[in-house]
């Protein structure tokens, strides 16, 4: 079978019992990722940076295609959880990355006055592959050189 998309894990949770990401029914946009460890999120501070929650995954994809990342609808109200920069972008050239081997991470604020506590296994969000156009005068030409926030340096 040719490889289109997909998940695998990531170097560094080999023997983590990582379970790969499934869609819960039929007609499910997502794929429901959970944490690959246990962590605490404290609550937000004015100045704090979100906190970083593993999955212990890395995904492949086509070259027209990225991987979105979109909070639990359950998070924001049950544990005051949301994601620091709204839709977290997965692109195609993070996929095995020298730095992280494309480790796949959601950026977390905590929004209520106790701190959070993620336990391994527990679904955190859920991860959507999309299909996206450029434009007619594109002229990216550019490689990615590292991992998480690499594209910006």
């Amino acid at each position: 079978m040719e490889k289109k998309r997909g998940f695998e894990i990531a170097k560094g949770f080999e023997n983590s019992g990582i379970n790969l990401p499934v869609r819960k029914t039929k007609y499910s946009a997502g794929y429901d990722i959970e944490a690959a460890e246990d962590c605490t999120i404290p609550p937000y501070v004015a100045g704090s940076k979100p906190t970083l929650v593993k999955t212990g995954l890395k995904a492949y994809m086509e070259d027209d295609e990225m991987l979105l990342l979109y909070n639990r609808s359950s998070n924001p109200g049950k544990k005051g959880l949301v994601l620091a920069n709204g839709v977290g972008v997965v692109d195609k050239d993070y996929y095995g990355n020298p730095d992280n081997d494309g480790a796949v991470m959601f950026a977390f604020f905590n929004m209520k006055p106790e701190a959070v506590e993620i336990k391994k296994g527990d679904a955190i969000g859920q991860a959507i592959f999309q299909k996206y156009l450029i434009t007619d005068d594109d002229i990216a030409t550019g490689e990615r050189v590292g991992g998480f926030g690499s594209t910006s340096k």
